[in-house]
């Protein structure tokens, strides 16, 4: 839960209060992503819908999820189709919409009449957004000026400046939010856990500990991505030689394995 992901949480609250479209931009990794789907409760809703059984007693947190949420988090394909774009998009809604009236009428008596599930969806969640053609923009400005679903596009750096060329829809941007990299702060915070999960305790006024939070700082910049990939080879260098301390020397070795960008 870093200052970031609260940033994030905040700008979510008021595109979704306001109706609006929103942009969200920031280098790879940082954590957008991550962000997203926990707002929308993804990483538990999705693969729950995309299996879609026999209902029973375990559904309830399901539906509370989903109605705490109502956000809808979609990705799209790599040369998507808009009609396939705004099928996949109708489908989530449905399914999410459903969940979240079952929980609205969860001490009413069934069968009951059944209304328009997607209005129970009060936010759409695009990631990857670079993907989407001009068509599929002008599909879901179309969506957003009929229906006043509020909308989050996510993308890499300079996604802003691209919607310039759309004016219909760059009209209708009420907030643009920059995700940013870990600060010196949150990184620290961050390491603490890590080291938790190894058995060990980080103690920044160590000098040992110093050099490794000043090596790990120089490698990631703050990229949250990269940190998470960078620990398991951690852990795996000290089992393969027995080591017990984490030492700059661990971290460059560790660095060393993985494939690291400018």
């Amino acid at each position: 839960m870093t200052k970031e992901h609260r940033r994030f949480t905040e700008f979510a609250n008021a595109v979704r209060k306001e109706k609006t479209i929103g942009i969200c931009h920031g280098a790879a990794g940082v954590g957008k992503t991550n962000s997203a789907r926990r707002y929308a409760n993804w990483d538990a809703l999705e693969p729950y819908i995309t299996e879609w059984g026999p209902r029973g007693d375990h559904d309830a947190k399901f539906y509370a999820l989903a109605n705490r949420s109502r956000t809808v988090f979609y990705t799209p394909e790599v040369l998507c189709r808009p009609k396939d774009l705004m099928h996949d998009i109708d489908y989530w809604q449905i399914k999410v919409g459903i969940c979240a009236d079952e929980h609205i009428h969860a001490n009413e008596p069934t069968p009951r009449k059944m209304g328009n599930m997607t209005s129970h969806v009060e936010l759409l969640i695009i990631d990857e957004a670079e993907r989407l053609t001009p068509t599929a923009l002008e599909l879901l400005r179309d969506r957003h000026d009929r229906t006043s679903l509020a909308m989050i596009l996510i993308g890499m750096p300079g996604i802003d400046e691209r919607f310039r060329h759309y004016p219909q829809l760059y009209s209708r941007l009420g907030f643009s939010h920059q995700y940013r990299a870990l600060g010196r702060e949150e990184l620290l915070f961050v390491l603490d856990r890590h080291w938790k999960r190894l058995g060990r305790t980080l103690d920044p006024d160590d000098f040992t500990d110093a050099q490794a939070i000043a090596a790990i700082e120089r490698i990631t910049r703050g990229n949250f991505r990269l940190l998470e990939r960078l620990f398991p080879q951690i852990n795996r260098v000290l089992k393969i030689n027995q080591l017990d301390t984490i030492t700059d020397d661990v971290i460059e070795a560790a660095a060393s394995i993985l494939v690291i960008g400018n």
